[in-house]
């Protein structure tokens, strides 16, 4: 008789279902807590690190004076913004920032791809360790270490200098040619990062069911055909996520790769927004103005990762986020 009447009582039933949902929830809180406390630190971490700092994006509106601080600098509005726009050089650094990582999204990201089905292919479990070990060793020398050694190689004296001049071409100063700067920096984060990048994509290849391989086996399936119906497929998700997380970051490009490596004579092709913030803004102690550079950048990526991810939404099967 109590049921009847509780379950006659508006509100009662949601009331009670929202009790169970709140003790479901707890009990899987209380279930897994030591995997929430594994993932503590590293949330403290994005929290303190990422987050936090995100107050200071109102410097972009202001006037700072490191005196008077961020609470007493005078607002500005979007002076920043109109500024940067009607700068003459806002558009060349768009260029060029724009054609180095397309450069990079087109010949750097498909490399790791083609690496990880290449060595997901050899059996000899001793080769594949040695040229995986040789491949990721670049990943942990500085980029100082590497913009020294192409300087070293192919200034006036060079040894690729000298190669190419000794193989009949005139001698030309490679560091100096504008036609060869976004090749140079192209080649060079292919060479230091393309090996670590197949770590990602291994680790993919191996979540795949062998029993899909020994089933097109039997049905006569060779190498080639095995590739393309099972491992390209299986790949396809985490390529798309990592072509998405790439997109977001289109316009963020290595600081040290390109200021080691620009010069004056290169300086219309090597000025990106990295080295631009830093040059018109942190230099010249204009920090607002750099921030607002900052946020235009961020802004940017967000607008493309999103408009990116909904295409992937609207063409796939899988959603992904």
């Amino acid at each position: 008789m109590t049921t009847r009447t509780e379950a006659a009582l508006p509100g009662s039933q949601p009331a009670a279902a929202m009790r169970s949902r709140r003790s479901r929830l707890w009990r899987k809180l209380w279930t897994d807590r030591y995997m929430y406390l594994l993932a503590l630190p590293g949330m403290a971490f994005l929290l303190l690190f990422e987050y936090v700092p995100m107050y200071g994006i109102v410097l972009a509106f202001q006037d700072y004076n490191p005196f008077a601080g961020i609470l007493h600098s005078d607002f500005v509005g979007l002076a920043h913004f109109d500024r940067l726009f009607k700068h003459p050089d806002f558009w060349l650094v768009l260029r060029n920032t724009l054609v180095i990582s397309l450069l990079n999204l087109i010949l750097f990201f498909p490399t790791p791809i083609v690496l990880a089905l290449l060595l997901n292919e050899v059996r000899q479990g001793v080769f594949q360790k040695a040229v995986q070990t040789i491949i990721y060793l670049p990943h942990f020398v500085s980029w100082v270490v590497i913009c020294s050694l192409t300087i070293t190689l192919m200034n006036s004296e060079g040894i690729l200098t000298q190669l190419v001049h000794w193989m009949g071409f005139p001698k030309v100063q490679l560091l100096l040619d504008t036609r060869l700067f976004w090749g140079m920096i192209t080649l060079q984060s292919i060479w230091k990062e393309a090996g670590w990048g197949t770590i990602i994509f291994l680790a993919a290849l191996a979540g795949i069911n062998p029993e899909l391989y020994e089933a097109a086996r039997v049905d006569g399936a060779n190498r080639w055909q095995q590739m393309r119906a099972i491992t390209v497929p299986a790949l396809m998700n985490t390529v798309v996520v990592l072509l998405l997380l790439r997109i977001g970051h289109i316009m963020s490009l290595s600081f040290d790769q390109l200021f080691i490596m620009g010069n004056p004579m290169v300086s219309s092709v090597a000025e990106v927004f990295d080295t631009y913030v830093f040059k018109a803004g942190v230099l010249q102690g204009n920090f607002s103005f750099a921030a607002a550079v900052g946020l235009f950048k961020s802004l940017v990526g967000l607008v493309l990762i999103l408009g990116s991810n909904f295409v992937a939404k609207k063409t796939s099967d899988n959603y992904l986020f």
